[in-house]
């Protein structure tokens, strides 16, 4: 089975956000800092459909994980 590479354009194109590298660090920094205590996934700014994927990549998809942690990272 082939690996696929995931990467922050991908990421932002399953949430369905624009996926351009400007749009997605203005996107980062519209929305950031989050608080300490708020996961990613529980964010206000996401709609119900967002944070239920984000939940899921990070809870049940090891392929996802890399780059969610690397936008958690970025977010906090």
């Amino acid at each position: 089975m082939e690996s696929i590479a995931h990467n922050m354009t991908t990421l932002f194109q399953q949430l369905g956000l624009d996926s351009e590298p400007k749009e997605i660090e203005n996107f980062i920094k519209l929305h950031s800092p989050l608080n300490k205590t708020t996961r990613l996934e529980n964010a206000s700014f996401w709609s119900v459909s967002q944070a239920q994927l984000l939940h899921q990549l990070i809870h049940e998809d090891a392929d996802w994980s890399i780059v969610v942690e690397q936008l958690n990272n970025q977010m906090h």
